[in-house]
């Protein structure tokens, strides 16, 4: 394992780097997902609730796996055959990959977060004279996200790890290196036990993190 880490050891750490990158990414573009289809779950709209229902289930119901190789393979292959030509590096394809997912799991967050607001905060903004959406942007939601901290931080953990599924097309994310570095060595056992606790590492400082935000908002609502 000391060969392992002293060879390899800052291939490994430059994977770990792009895992995070690539969750950060995913959780960003996610959080942008998550905002319109939760916002959409909740309007007054059977149309956009429905919208938001089908994209939660269907997104929620496609393996990660299956959603990477469509998004790398398939619609630019789609795309070739309809006489576009589209193709997408593994980070880029990674990030939608990965936003898509998280996209529909923070939509429920959103939604449950807005709908943990007392309504009357609504009623009171709008009879100040506000719009629904002014309302929903300047007073609802401002305290549903600051209670959906923790859900966040802990989407981002859950995000990290589905991170090391998009090793299957190539983004050279922690998974794929520690491939790489097997084949070379053949130290299979030595080279997961690395991965197992840089991984673990890091998920125990994320888990502290959303721990601490949980009691500090616990607190303040105190």
């Amino acid at each position: 394992m000391a060969h392992i880490i002293g060879t390899y050891g800052t291939l490994l750490l430059t994977a770990m780097g792009q895992t995070l990158l690539l969750a950060l990414l995913g959780l960003f573009f996610g959080c942008i997902l998550g905002i319109i289809f939760g916002l959409a779950s909740v309007v007054d709209s059977k149309t956009s609730r429905t919208i938001a229902k089908i994209y939660v289930n269907l997104i929620r119901g496609v393996p990660m796996i299956v959603l990477a190789f469509f998004v790398f393979y398939g619609v630019p292959y789609g795309l070739k055959n309809a006489g576009l030509s589209l193709v997408f590096s593994s980070l880029q394809a990674g990030t939608i990959c990965l936003a898509v997912n998280c996209g529909a799991y923070m939509s429920e967050i959103i939604r449950a977060g807005i709908q943990a607001i007392d309504p009357g905060q609504m009623e009171a903004a709008r009879s100040l004279g506000l719009s629904y959406w002014r309302s929903m942007f300047r007073v609802v939601l401002p305290q549903a996200i600051k209670n959906m901290i923790p859900s966040i931080v802990n989407q981002f953990i859950i995000t990290l790890k589905d991170t090391s599924i998009l090793s299957v097309i190539g983004f050279p994310e922690l998974v794929n290196r520690a491939q790489n570095v097997i084949s070379i060595t053949f130290k299979s056992f030595e080279t997961w036990g690395i991965v197992a606790i840089m991984y673990l590492v890091v998920i125990l400082a994320l888990q502290q993190v959303a721990n601490a935000l949980e009691r500090r908002l616990a607190r303040d609502r105190k």
